[in-house]
Protein backbone atom coordinates (compact mmCIF):
# COMPACT_ATOMS: atom_id res chain seq x y z
CA UNK A 1 0.00 0.00 0.00
CA UNK A 2 1.56 3.38 -1.11
CA UNK A 3 0.38 6.25 1.12
CA UNK A 4 1.60 9.95 0.79
CA UNK A 5 0.03 12.36 2.36
CA UNK A 6 0.08 16.12 0.70
CA UNK A 7 -1.23 18.65 3.64
CA UNK A 8 -2.61 22.03 1.17
CA UNK A 9 -3.48 24.57 3.14
CA UNK A 10 -6.76 27.05 2.75
CA UNK A 11 -6.95 29.36 -0.06
CA UNK A 12 -3.98 27.76 -2.35
CA UNK A 13 -5.99 26.74 -5.91
CA UNK A 14 -3.83 27.69 -8.70
CA UNK A 15 -0.72 26.21 -6.69
CA UNK A 16 2.10 24.27 -9.56
CA UNK A 17 0.57 20.49 -9.25
CA UNK A 18 -2.56 21.39 -11.59
CA UNK A 19 -3.42 16.89 -10.98
CA UNK A 20 -4.01 17.47 -7.77
CA UNK A 21 -6.90 18.83 -5.93
CA UNK A 22 -6.56 22.12 -3.37
CA UNK A 23 -8.87 23.49 -1.04
CA UNK A 24 -10.34 26.90 -0.69
CA UNK A 25 -11.27 25.82 3.22
CA UNK A 26 -9.62 23.82 5.61
CA UNK A 27 -6.96 21.54 4.72
CA UNK A 28 -6.61 18.97 2.28
CA UNK A 29 -4.83 15.52 3.16
CA UNK A 30 -3.61 13.39 0.12
CA UNK A 31 -2.82 9.67 0.18
CA UNK A 32 -2.01 8.06 -2.71
CA UNK A 33 -2.88 4.82 -4.67
CA UNK A 34 -4.52 3.74 -1.52
CA UNK A 35 -4.00 -0.22 -2.43
CA UNK A 36 -6.96 -2.87 -1.36
CA UNK A 37 -7.07 -6.39 -1.10
CA UNK A 38 -10.38 -5.96 -2.22
CA UNK A 39 -10.83 -3.13 -4.84
CA UNK A 40 -8.04 -1.91 -7.74
CA UNK A 41 -6.25 1.29 -5.80
CA UNK A 42 -7.22 4.54 -5.60
CA UNK A 43 -6.58 8.05 -4.29
CA UNK A 44 -8.16 8.99 -1.25
CA UNK A 45 -8.53 12.57 0.31
CA UNK A 46 -8.81 13.33 3.83
CA UNK A 47 -10.53 17.22 4.38
CA UNK A 48 -10.17 18.90 7.64
CA UNK A 49 -11.70 21.89 9.15
CA UNK A 50 -9.61 24.80 9.75
CA UNK A 51 -9.62 24.14 13.04
CA UNK A 52 -9.16 20.99 13.34
CA UNK A 53 -7.81 19.94 16.54
CA UNK A 54 -6.56 16.79 17.48
CA UNK A 55 -7.47 17.09 20.94
CA UNK A 56 -11.37 17.11 20.06
CA UNK A 57 -13.31 13.86 18.20
CA UNK A 58 -14.91 14.14 15.21
CA UNK A 59 -17.39 12.76 13.18
CA UNK A 60 -16.71 11.21 9.36
CA UNK A 61 -18.33 11.72 6.13
CA UNK A 62 -17.37 9.39 3.71
CA UNK A 63 -18.07 10.71 0.10
CA UNK A 64 -18.11 8.98 -3.46
CA UNK A 65 -16.48 10.12 -6.73
CA UNK A 66 -13.66 12.07 -4.63
CA UNK A 67 -12.32 13.68 -8.32
CA UNK A 68 -15.26 15.78 -8.20
CA UNK A 69 -16.01 17.10 -4.56
CA UNK A 70 -13.24 19.59 -3.82
CA UNK A 71 -11.37 21.87 -7.10
CA UNK A 72 -13.07 22.70 -10.01
CA UNK A 73 -9.87 23.26 -11.96
CA UNK A 74 -9.73 19.57 -11.81
CA UNK A 75 -12.72 17.44 -12.63
CA UNK A 76 -13.39 16.04 -16.44
CA UNK A 77 -16.48 19.12 -16.53
CA UNK A 78 -15.03 22.19 -14.61
CA UNK A 79 -17.73 21.50 -11.91
CA UNK A 80 -17.47 20.40 -8.32
CA UNK A 81 -19.32 19.90 -4.84
CA UNK A 82 -17.11 22.62 -3.27
CA UNK A 83 -17.28 20.23 -0.18
CA UNK A 84 -14.94 22.43 1.40
CA UNK A 85 -16.73 25.52 1.53
CA UNK A 86 -19.57 23.75 2.71
CA UNK A 87 -18.60 21.96 5.15
CA UNK A 88 -17.08 25.12 6.51
CA UNK A 89 -19.63 27.23 6.45
CA UNK A 90 -22.22 24.59 8.15
CA UNK A 91 -19.82 24.10 11.03
CA UNK A 92 -18.65 27.35 11.57
CA UNK A 93 -22.27 28.46 12.09
CA UNK A 94 -22.95 26.08 14.28
CA UNK A 95 -25.45 24.25 11.82
CA UNK A 96 -23.57 21.05 11.92
CA UNK A 97 -21.52 19.04 14.80
CA UNK A 98 -17.33 18.84 13.80
CA UNK A 99 -16.64 16.47 11.54
CA UNK A 100 -14.20 15.71 8.74
CA UNK A 101 -14.76 14.04 4.80
CA UNK A 102 -12.99 11.09 3.68
CA UNK A 103 -13.40 11.18 -0.30
CA UNK A 104 -12.57 8.16 -2.03
CA UNK A 105 -11.70 8.13 -5.85
CA UNK A 106 -13.92 6.09 -7.92
CA UNK A 107 -11.67 4.06 -10.36
CA UNK A 108 -12.50 5.06 -13.66
CA UNK A 109 -13.18 1.65 -15.66
CA UNK A 110 -15.26 0.15 -12.81
CA UNK A 111 -17.21 3.24 -11.53
CA UNK A 112 -20.44 1.67 -12.47
CA UNK A 113 -19.90 -2.02 -11.41
CA UNK A 114 -18.73 -0.63 -8.05
CA UNK A 115 -21.51 1.39 -7.17
CA UNK A 116 -24.13 -0.86 -8.51
CA UNK A 117 -25.78 -2.73 -5.16
CA UNK A 118 -24.54 -6.61 -6.22
CA UNK A 119 -27.00 -8.12 -4.29
CA UNK A 120 -29.86 -6.57 -5.90
CA UNK A 121 -28.59 -8.73 -9.07
CA UNK A 122 -30.21 -11.68 -7.20
CA UNK A 123 -33.62 -10.17 -7.34
CA UNK A 124 -33.40 -10.08 -11.15
CA UNK A 125 -35.01 -12.63 -13.97
CA UNK A 126 -32.59 -14.94 -14.51
CA UNK A 127 -33.21 -14.14 -17.75
CA UNK A 128 -32.97 -10.34 -17.75
CA UNK A 129 -31.79 -9.47 -20.89
CA UNK A 130 -29.19 -6.35 -19.57
CA UNK A 131 -27.84 -8.98 -17.10
CA UNK A 132 -27.09 -11.42 -19.88
CA UNK A 133 -24.33 -8.72 -20.83
CA UNK A 134 -22.09 -9.06 -18.09
CA UNK A 135 -20.76 -11.68 -16.02
CA UNK A 136 -21.84 -11.51 -12.63
CA UNK A 137 -18.23 -11.24 -10.96
CA UNK A 138 -17.97 -7.89 -13.04
CA UNK A 139 -20.36 -6.58 -9.97
CA UNK A 140 -17.77 -5.81 -7.52
CA UNK A 141 -19.93 -3.43 -4.51
CA UNK A 142 -19.52 -6.28 -1.81
CA UNK A 143 -15.49 -6.08 -2.90
CA UNK A 144 -15.80 -1.45 -2.60
CA UNK A 145 -17.69 -1.58 0.80
CA UNK A 146 -15.21 -4.08 2.01
CA UNK A 147 -12.74 -2.12 1.19
CA UNK A 148 -14.51 1.44 2.38
CA UNK A 149 -15.06 -0.88 6.15
CA UNK A 150 -12.40 -3.18 6.81
CA UNK A 151 -9.25 -1.24 5.43
CA UNK A 152 -10.23 2.53 4.93
CA UNK A 153 -12.14 3.27 8.04
CA UNK A 154 -9.55 1.56 10.33
CA UNK A 155 -7.02 3.66 8.59
CA UNK A 156 -9.30 6.78 9.30
CA UNK A 157 -9.71 6.23 12.60
CA UNK A 158 -6.38 5.21 13.64
CA UNK A 159 -4.68 8.63 12.08
CA UNK A 160 -6.98 10.88 12.82
CA UNK A 161 -9.24 11.67 15.88
CA UNK A 162 -12.62 10.48 15.13
CA UNK A 163 -15.78 9.05 16.37
CA UNK A 164 -15.93 5.61 15.51
CA UNK A 165 -19.54 4.89 16.27
CA UNK A 166 -22.65 4.23 14.12
CA UNK A 167 -23.88 7.46 15.09
CA UNK A 168 -21.16 9.76 14.19
CA UNK A 169 -20.72 7.67 10.72
CA UNK A 170 -22.26 8.60 7.49
CA UNK A 171 -21.75 7.76 3.41
CA UNK A 172 -22.57 9.84 0.88
CA UNK A 173 -23.02 10.20 -2.77
CA UNK A 174 -24.94 10.95 -5.87
CA UNK A 175 -26.38 9.28 -8.95
CA UNK A 176 -24.84 6.04 -8.69
CA UNK A 177 -22.86 7.09 -5.45
CA UNK A 178 -26.68 7.48 -4.09
CA UNK A 179 -27.09 3.69 -4.65
CA UNK A 180 -24.00 2.49 -2.85
CA UNK A 181 -24.89 4.71 0.01
CA UNK A 182 -28.01 3.42 0.57
CA UNK A 183 -26.21 0.03 -0.07
CA UNK A 184 -23.52 0.33 2.55
CA UNK A 185 -26.25 1.29 5.33
CA UNK A 186 -27.89 -1.89 4.50
CA UNK A 187 -24.70 -4.29 3.94
CA UNK A 188 -23.01 -2.54 7.23
CA UNK A 189 -25.92 -0.55 9.34
CA UNK A 190 -23.35 -1.25 12.39
CA UNK A 191 -21.25 0.79 10.67
CA UNK A 192 -22.93 3.77 8.57
CA UNK A 193 -25.55 5.47 11.03
CA UNK A 194 -26.98 7.28 8.01
CA UNK A 195 -26.43 8.19 4.25
CA UNK A 196 -26.82 10.82 1.78
CA UNK A 197 -28.18 10.05 -1.47
CA UNK A 198 -28.22 13.07 -3.82
CA UNK A 199 -30.18 12.35 -7.31
CA UNK A 200 -30.01 8.84 -6.30
CA UNK A 201 -29.96 7.11 -9.77
CA UNK A 202 -33.23 5.48 -8.84
CA UNK A 203 -34.19 3.48 -12.33
CA UNK A 204 -31.14 1.53 -11.06
CA UNK A 205 -30.76 -0.09 -14.96
CA UNK A 206 -26.71 0.50 -15.90
CA UNK A 207 -27.41 0.19 -19.50
CA UNK A 208 -30.21 0.16 -21.84
CA UNK A 209 -32.22 2.54 -19.09
CA UNK A 210 -35.91 2.50 -21.04
CA UNK A 211 -36.05 -1.10 -21.24
CA UNK A 212 -34.62 -2.00 -18.12
CA UNK A 213 -35.61 0.26 -15.63
CA UNK A 214 -38.51 -1.55 -13.87
CA UNK A 215 -36.79 -4.74 -13.52
CA UNK A 216 -33.62 -3.41 -12.01
CA UNK A 217 -35.58 -1.00 -9.98
CA UNK A 218 -38.07 -3.49 -8.97
CA UNK A 219 -34.89 -5.67 -7.99
CA UNK A 220 -33.55 -3.14 -5.73
CA UNK A 221 -36.83 -2.44 -4.04
CA UNK A 222 -37.18 -5.72 -3.40
CA UNK A 223 -33.64 -6.41 -2.01
CA UNK A 224 -34.01 -3.01 0.32
CA UNK A 225 -37.31 -4.72 1.81
CA UNK A 226 -35.47 -7.13 2.95
CA UNK A 227 -32.32 -5.55 4.15
CA UNK A 228 -33.32 -1.86 5.20
CA UNK A 229 -32.35 -1.70 8.93
CA UNK A 230 -35.10 -1.13 11.36
CA UNK A 231 -37.05 2.01 11.15
CA UNK A 232 -35.97 4.63 13.95
CA UNK A 233 -32.25 3.68 13.89
CA UNK A 234 -30.41 5.36 11.04
CA UNK A 235 -30.76 8.09 9.00
CA UNK A 236 -31.38 8.55 5.13
CA UNK A 237 -31.74 11.94 2.89
CA UNK A 238 -32.84 11.57 -0.49
CA UNK A 239 -33.52 13.72 -3.23
CA UNK A 240 -33.87 14.62 -7.57
CA UNK A 241 -34.03 17.58 -9.77
CA UNK A 242 -36.44 17.88 -12.91
CA UNK A 243 -33.45 18.73 -15.63
CA UNK A 244 -31.19 16.21 -17.90
CA UNK A 245 -31.40 12.89 -16.67
CA UNK A 246 -33.01 13.78 -13.07
CA UNK A 247 -35.89 14.49 -15.41
CA UNK A 248 -36.78 11.11 -15.41
CA UNK A 249 -36.28 10.17 -11.60
CA UNK A 250 -39.65 10.77 -10.15
CA UNK A 251 -41.86 8.03 -10.53
CA UNK A 252 -38.83 5.96 -9.62
CA UNK A 253 -38.13 8.08 -6.04
CA UNK A 254 -41.81 7.96 -5.74
CA UNK A 255 -41.95 3.86 -5.80
CA UNK A 256 -38.64 4.22 -3.30
CA UNK A 257 -40.59 6.39 -0.87
CA UNK A 258 -43.35 3.98 -1.06
CA UNK A 259 -41.51 1.13 0.07
CA UNK A 260 -39.92 3.43 2.89
CA UNK A 261 -43.11 4.04 4.19
CA UNK A 262 -44.01 0.48 3.90
CA UNK A 263 -41.79 -0.83 6.24
CA UNK A 264 -42.30 2.16 8.69
CA UNK A 265 -39.96 4.83 8.05
CA UNK A 266 -41.06 8.17 8.72
CA UNK A 267 -39.45 11.66 9.31
CA UNK A 268 -37.21 12.07 11.12
CA UNK A 269 -35.56 9.11 10.23
CA UNK A 270 -35.83 9.37 6.41
CA UNK A 271 -36.56 12.50 3.54
CA UNK A 272 -37.04 12.80 0.50
CA UNK A 273 -36.63 16.68 -1.24
CA UNK A 274 -37.42 17.66 -4.87
CA UNK A 275 -35.79 20.42 -6.07
CA UNK A 276 -37.55 22.44 -9.18
CA UNK A 277 -34.67 23.42 -11.90
CA UNK A 278 -31.61 21.20 -10.65
CA UNK A 279 -30.39 19.25 -12.84
CA UNK A 280 -28.10 15.59 -12.21
CA UNK A 281 -24.21 17.64 -11.95
CA UNK A 282 -22.22 18.61 -9.41
CA UNK A 283 -23.42 22.47 -10.15
CA UNK A 284 -26.63 21.43 -8.95
CA UNK A 285 -25.79 19.27 -5.66
CA UNK A 286 -23.18 21.65 -4.25
CA UNK A 287 -25.94 24.52 -4.16
CA UNK A 288 -28.23 21.83 -1.86
CA UNK A 289 -25.41 20.01 -0.20
CA UNK A 290 -25.93 21.82 3.37
CA UNK A 291 -29.21 20.34 3.27
CA UNK A 292 -28.64 16.55 3.67
CA UNK A 293 -24.92 17.70 5.70
CA UNK A 294 -27.76 19.45 8.35
CA UNK A 295 -29.93 16.62 8.01
CA UNK A 296 -27.46 13.92 8.98
CA UNK A 297 -24.75 16.19 11.21
CA UNK A 298 -27.29 18.57 12.43
CA UNK A 299 -26.72 20.18 15.79
CA UNK A 300 -30.95 20.43 15.71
Amino acid sequence: MMLVALTILCSCKGANNATRQQADCGVLEYFEDFGSEFVPARDVLVWLPEEYDPQMKYAVLYMHDGQMLFDETTSWNKQTWNVDAVASAVQRDGRCRPFIVVGIDNHPTNRLTEYMPARALEYLPQDDEVLRQFDRAEFIADGYLRFLVEELKPFIDSRYSTLTDRENTFVMGSSMGGLISLYALCEYPEVFGGAGCLSTHSPVAIDKIEAAAPAWSKAFRDYLSEHLPQPGTHRVYMDYGDQTIDAGYAPYQVALDSLFAARGWQTPHVVTRFFEGHAHDERSWQSRLHIPLEWLLGTK
